[in-house]
């Protein structure tokens, strides 16, 4: 398998046909609109028509995580970047303008380790996330690996100066823990390991979260992942936190027992599609925070539909999956009275959503 040509390698701002960057070509104004569309829309789709707060530009320093695709393309050439827009090819890359300059050197060491894997004959995908000790690096695709294969990976790890190098969640190499600050506390993440895609994305979504549990004593944070609104609601609430995957609430639990000046935290591993938190679960709880994958959370929406939780905040990356959940809401007698679109993926069609819904009854008194 050959390399893809330095001329193919484009970057996503020039070639303009990778799915990441597929809007640049609208002025600031209409791209606004749009983004606000896509919430407004899917919301009529299900009957509900509420009024939008204006679209918060999240983008900050730029994307803190991506994951690269390698592929052998036309002519059995490897070609490393980004998916193309409504096509199974991958635009090949050697630089990306919205990546964070954290991720500096990431595209780099994504080839390099795509070419030492490129004998395995096998379609790669590299999520390269930025953490405090550097770039923390998942390979996922390759299958089984010989000890010497593994060797030169561990090689490449160190030339590229990677904090971690995993394959499919093992350490193939690491020079050093890659944690990140959340709130107060310091969270070692696991391998492969979920972030909000910008830190400034992260930031805004918390705050809103924040704002919208007011003076709540006792906290739900459902789908809660490594603890982006768990640990920085702990500084003033007791927080249940809850999701499906055991490394990510492993690390939280870590981070809240060392972090100073937190309420208690409980963490618990738990499918919320399988088993949602029922209406008498959730009775003693002031506020609830769900925030779970492009899916949604039918389930758990439903069971909150029907449980007396005065306050409820949902956080999604889905609008019309968020419609539905937003309509078991209604119906079950909440009130949608704020809804804040977040851009933290410029260029594309992805909006994150932050909503408060109140019970009904609470409006009224």
């Amino acid at each position: 398998m050959s390399r893809a040509p330095t001329a193919l390698r484009r970057s996503v701002r020039i070639s303009g046909s990778a799915a990441a960057c597929a809007l640049q070509h609208l002025a600031p104004t209409r791209y606004r609109e749009w983004k606000r569309g896509l919430v407004t829309e899917a919301l009529a789709q299900v009957g509900l028509d509420v009024a939008l707060d204006d679209l918060i530009d999240a983008h900050g320093e730029g994307r803190r995580r991506a994951v690269f695709h390698a592929r052998r393309g036309p002519r059995d050439v490897l070609e490393v970047g980004f998916a193309a827009l409504r096509a199974h090819r991958v635009v090949a890359i050697d630089r990306c303008p919205i990546l964070a300059p954290a991720l500096g050197g990431a595209v780099e060491a994504a080839w390099a380790l795509a070419e030492a894997l490129a004998g395995e004959r096998k379609p790669l995908d590299i999520q390269v996330t930025a953490t405090d000790a550097g770039l923390d690096v998942d390979v996922r695709g390759s299958g089984p690996l010989s000890a010497a294969r593994t060797g030169e990976l561990a090689r490449l790890a160190e030339r590229h100066r990677l904090a971690r190098l995993t394959r499919h969640g093992e350490i193939v190499a690491q020079q050093a823990a890659p944690t990140v600050k959340i709130g107060r506390a310091r969270v070692a993440l696991p391998p492969g390991a979920f972030l909000q895609a910008t830190a400034a994305g992260e930031a805004i979504l918390a705050q809103l979260v924040e704002t919208h549990c007011g003076g709540a004593r006792t906290v739900a944070d459902l789908f809660a992942g490594v603890g982006p609104f768990a640990l920085r609601l702990a500084q003033r609430a007791r927080v249940s936190a809850a999701d499906n995957d055991a490394g990510a609430i492993a690390a939280l639990a870590r981070a809240a027992a060392t972090a100073q000046g937190l309420k208690p935290i409980d963490a618990q591993v738990r499918d919320l599609f399988r088993r949602p938190f029922a209406p008498i679960e959730l009775k003693r709880f002031d506020a609830v925070v769900f925030d779970p994958p492009r899916q949604g959370a039918e389930a758990q929406a439903r069971a909150l539909a029907a449980s007396a939780v005065p306050c409820i905040i949902a956080v999604s990356c889905n609008p019309a999956t968020f419609a539905r959940d937003a309509r078991i809401l209604v119906d079950g007698g909440y009130e949608l009275v704020r809804l804040t679109p977040v851009d933290q993926f410029r260029h594309s069609a992805h909006v994150e959503l932050v909503a408060r819904f109140q019970k009904t009854d609470s409006v009224r008194h």
